[in-house]
C-alpha cells in the first residue's frame, strides 16, 4: 500500500469524530520524507481547539498507523 493510502486510511478512523462536531480533515500531501500536510475544514477550521485536535487526535492516529510519518502539519 502506498504511503498516501496508508495515511488516508488512518484519517478515516478520525473523520467520524470530527464530522460529529461539524468539522472534517482533508489530506493535502504526503512527502516521501514522512511529512503529512492536512487541512482542517468546517467547524475545525476556525476552532480554538484545532491545534489540540491536530496534535492529540490526528497526529497520534496517523503516527500509530503509519510509523514512517515524522510530522503532521496543518496548512
Amino acid at each position: 500500500m502506498a504511503l498516501r493510502e496508508e495515511v488516508e486510511k488512518a484519517l478515516e478512523s478520525v473523520r467520524p469524530r470530527l464530522q460529529a462536531d461539524g468539522g472534517d480533515v482533508e489530506l493535502v500531501d504526503v512527502s516521501e520524507d514522512g511529512i503529512v500536510k492536512v487541512k482542517l475544514k468546517g467547524a475545525c477550521g476556525g476552532c480554538p481547539m484545532a491545534a489540540m485536535t491536530l496534535q492529540n487526535s490526528i497526529t497520534n492516529t496517523i503516527k500509530q498507523a503509519v510509523p514512517k510519518i515524522k510530522e503532521v502539519q496543518a496548512i
